[in-house]
């Protein structure tokens, strides 16, 4: 076997074996300091009625979300534009945290949206607020806020 081999077979094994760890997006003290600061505050500017939209389609916010948990994210922009997936951006709780290169890390992104098959909060209330800007310029953010049991 060539010295070169032996250095790809380690990086594949490792690789195979983060492939099934949750993705921690956000550590105990990153939530319990956005909690301390006055918790969850509202982004700087609303949702743009002509920009792309961002769908969360998992988990259901609705109710308290159970950790490790999928997150599927839907990006639509309205014709002749198409939503641009090197613009979106994953800002964290109070300080607006950015997380997406720690999202990104483990999820797949497509102008069509993204997808994180496992994700790990700490127990206890989350906003994040996400951004896009599509291929003519407008810019979207979607507020999301929610509570891991």
């Amino acid at each position: 076997m060539k010295k070169t081999a032996i250095p790809f077979l380690f990086a594949l094994m490792l690789a195979k074996a983060w492939a099934g760890s949750p993705l921690l997006l956000v550590s105990e003290a990153e939530s319990r300091a956005s909690e301390e600061a006055g918790g969850l505050l509202m982004p700087r500017t609303s949702a743009s009625t002509s920009g792309p939209k961002i769908e969360l389609l998992a988990p259901d916010v609705s109710r308290p979300v159970s950790v490790p948990t999928r997150i599927d994210l839907r990006f639509a922009a309205p014709l002749p534009a198409e939503p641009n997936p090197e613009t979106f951006k994953a800002l964290y709780g109070a300080f607006r945290l950015d997380i997406t290169r720690r999202l990104l890390g483990s999820a797949k992104i497509t102008k069509e949206g993204i997808s994180v098959p496992q994700a790990m909060l700490p127990a206890g209330k989350h906003q994040l607020i996400l951004s896009l800007t599509d291929t003519m310029g407008r810019e979207s953010q979607q507020l999301i806020s929610f509570v891991v049991q």
